[in-house]
């Protein structure tokens, strides 16, 4: 299990292929904040649920000058039905050797049901304009959690 961000450090750089296979790098994002989401699933209920609750809060964050990436280890083609069937607005990318989940320490062990087992950690890292980790929130819940963010931003 990699090791949790911390605020004030430098946000890992990444470049992941994005629902349609287009690359997209943390970089192409300088001089604005991002809020980059980890999630376990495309087209799962909870999964579903948060990316259609940023989408549906995405001109605010983006009027308040944040972009918005989730980031899963699905592959591209799964996140473009995501995409379609959902209707989402918010950038997707594919990281399905979990390179980018390892780095920003949301892959690891988790609980459930009294199982053990490594899988995706539900979090949410808020990078400013200079590259550095403004939030690092593990082990969010998906309902109610933009919310959460918003309110906690300030917007």
């Amino acid at each position: 299990m990699s090791a949790r961000l911390t605020p004030g450090g430098e946000a890992p750089a990444f470049t992941l292929p994005d629902a349609d296979g287009n690359e997209v790098s943390l970089a192409d994002h300088k001089g604005r904040k991002v809020i980059v989401y980890f999630y376990p699933a495309a087209l799962t209920p909870g999964c579903t649920k948060q990316a259609c609750d940023f989408t549906d809060n995405l001109d605010l964050l983006a009027g308040a000058g944040y972009d918005v990436i989730g980031i899963s280890p699905d592959a591209p083609e799964k996140l473009a039905k995501f995409r379609e069937k959902e209707n989402l607005k918010v950038t997707l990318l594919a990281d399905p050797d979990r390179k980018v989940l390892d780095a920003y320490g949301a892959y690891g062990e988790k609980k459930n049901y009294g199982k053990t087992y490594m899988g995706v950690i539900r979090s949410t890292i808020v990078v400013d304009e200079e590259g550095k980790v403004e939030h690092a929130l593990y082990n969010v819940r998906a309902t109610g959690h933009v919310a959460k963010i918003i309110k906690d931003l300030g917007i």
